[in-house]
């Protein structure tokens, strides 16, 4: 079937495997659909990832994809998103036929996607190293646990509300490209060249490493607001990474310090035993970065610790000619096993041991093991900042005070924190405060001239309120037209305060020009905008010396333009 002929129309009244309520939509991919659902059963808000109905048709891929959905499920940390259950849902294609469509229940995080807040601009270097130690941290948790997630990317990071980081949608990449499933489904999963290591552009087999290098790509664009490399087709952005070097982010942004210049190097490395070989190697460079000193790498790199070994050409002589002697059939051998033997049995036992050390000192007291080292950060905001003090000491957490303008706290609480509360951290990690300083300052604009409806809407999309609003005669604006606000254009306001406004009624006050002098009355009234007629005689009063305004056809509040006659004395019979 083609992918038109799979494609499945969403039906929030759908419910899967008897217990998953489908409801709205979320986001939407190359690979799948996202919707936000509720599990009955539990009674819990989940997110209900639906694949493509035409990743089904290939059964290595079901196999692959439940045994990779067992291995995420298994993976329980506070920085990736937990996979709950996953399985297959018969739905039925727009032509009528039943086709399998593969879907995965996760844990639902109110917040929003890296890729939405990149897409908004370079990310502030502080919170570009935050939220990259926290992909880090989920990658040293998975690469421990032997998983490859092989899909880093903006699009796979969630950020919380409270600015929590949790890494998605592992184990399903390595699902799809360990099956036979089509180059458009592959690239559909894997995302875009923009986030390939040189191993995978070149189809090589892809470790850990491949994850680190795919997180510099991901910190490269936090710094500068675009991916290291770019091009007009995958193609030529994946040859890029292999033979390209990317710009100093520094040249880009200028906020990026040389420190973070130089993790950015060693992370986006093209050999893979120059990059960084673990993720709490490369979290050490940018902590060491983030306090502004520049990491030093030793002269003599020891990848004695790397989960790797050595790269091949730094193998020493000795170790060939060991490797050539173990692999020599035809040397005759003093020992009556071979060295590898011994060397791995004594491996196995020292790992026994400590396993077994590890799981009775976790198993007699758990809770001090782990409080021994890491700490919850507590929840301070809307506190004064003596008692967020008080209390992220209290957690044995460092405490750096900042002050940020909000209208939504009082000015001297706490607003936020960096990380936020609930983030499960090691002691004497620094936490940032952030302390209001009041309403923001925001200049009143000047809308004199505009219509009551726009002035309004600009006024209160800048977060002012609209207060009495004053009709005034004019003889020029039209009715509705703004003639002024109180406080005036342009001076300093907060959000949040009230603004006064005096508008035209579209009304003249017609003032009482009798008993002055024709041709000064006739300059006085044409001056206010209204249309004056030719002066009449009025017989009704005697003559007078000069000629004098004896009485005007209206006065007072009138409407714009309108038309005013006066009039003269022309004397009476009777006079």
């Amino acid at each position: 079937m083609s992918t038109e002929e799979l494609a499945v129309t969403p039906d929030t009244r759908r419910v899967i495997a008897g217990r998953y309520q489908v409801g709205e939509l979320l986001g939407r991919g190359g690979m799948s659909d996202v919707h936000k659902g509720i599990d009955s059963r539990l009674g819990r808000t989940v997110a209900i990832k639906l694949l493509k109905p035409q990743l089904a048709t290939d059964p290595a891929f079901r196999t692959r994809f439940r045994q990779e959905a067992q291995a995420a499920a298994r993976m329980a940390h506070p920085t990736i998103v937990r996979v709950f259950d996953a399985g297959e849902d018969t739905v039925r294609d727009a032509n009528g036929n039943e086709v399998q469509a593969p879907f995965i229940i996760m844990e639902y995080v109110d917040g929003a996607p890296l890729d939405e807040l990149v897409s908004r601009g370079q990310i502030d270097p502080v919170h570009a190293i935050r939220i990259t130690d926290g992909i880090l941290t989920a990658l040293e948790y998975s690469h421990r646990a032997g998983v490859v997630h092989r899909d880093i990317k903006p699009a796979n990071v969630m950020i919380t509300r409270q600015g929590q980081v949790k890494v998605m949608d592992f184990g399903i990449a390595r699902a799809i490209s360990e099956t036979s499933a089509s180059l458009s489904q592959t690239t559909a999963i894997l995302g875009t060249a923009n986030y390939f290591s040189p191993e995978q552009a070149k189809g090589e087999q892809v470790d850990a490493r491949t994850d680190l290098y795919s997180t510099g790509v991901v910190l490269f664009e936090m710094l500068t607001g675009r991916p290291p490399f770019q091009g007009e087709t995958p193609v030529a952005v994946a040859y890029q990474h292999i033979s390209e070097i990317p710009a100093k982010p520094s040249s880009i942004n200028h906020r990026v310090s040389p420190a973070l210049d130089v993790v950015m190097r060693k992370a986006l490395q093209k050999d893979r035993f120059e990059r960084y070989q673990t993720a709490a190697e490369f979290r050490a460079d940018l902590e060491t970065a983030a306090q502004g000193k520049v990491p030093r790498a030793p002269k003599h790199p020891d990848h004695s610790d790397a989960l790797f070994g050595p790269p091949p050409a730094q193998v020493s002589k000795a170790e060939s000619t060991i490797r050539q002697l173990a692999d020599d059939t035809q040397v005759a051998r003093t020992q009556s096993r071979p060295p590898a033997v011994w060397l791995i049995t004594g491996v196995i036992t020292v790992m026994a041991v400590l396993a077994a050390l590890l799981i009775w000192v976790f198993e007699h007291n758990p809770s001090e093991v782990i409080s021994a080292s890491s700490t919850t950060v507590p929840s301070v905001e809307n506190d004064s900042l003596a008692q967020a003090q008080k209390a992220i000491t209290g957690a044995h957490l460092k405490i750096v005070v900042e002050y940020e303008a909000s209208g939504a706290v009082p000015k001297g609480a706490v607003t936020r924190t960096d990380p936020a509360s609930g983030f499960v951290t090691t002691r004497n990690t620094q936490v940032t405060v952030w302390v209001s300083s009041g309403a923001p300052t925001v200049t009143v604009p000047n809308v004199v001239t505009m219509a009551d409806k726009d002035a309004q809407k600009r006024l209160t999309d800048l977060g002012f309120k609209i207060g009495y609003v004053h009709q005034q005669d004019d003889q020029s604006q039209p009715a509705g037209t703004v003639l002024s606000t109180d406080p005036a254009a342009n001076t300093a306001a907060h959000k949040g305060d009230t603004i006064n406004l005096t508008e035209s009624n579209g009304l003249v006050q017609v003032p009482d020009v009798t008993k002055q002098p024709m041709q000064q009355a006739q300059s006085t009234l044409t001056g206010l905008g209204l249309e004056v007629q030719p002066p009449q005689g009025d017989q009704s009063c005697p003559v007078q010396q000069g000629t004098l305004v004896s009485k005007q056809s209206i006065v007072g509040d009138q409407p714009q333009g309108a038309s005013i006659t006066l009039f003269y004395c022309l004397g009476n019979a009777s006079g």
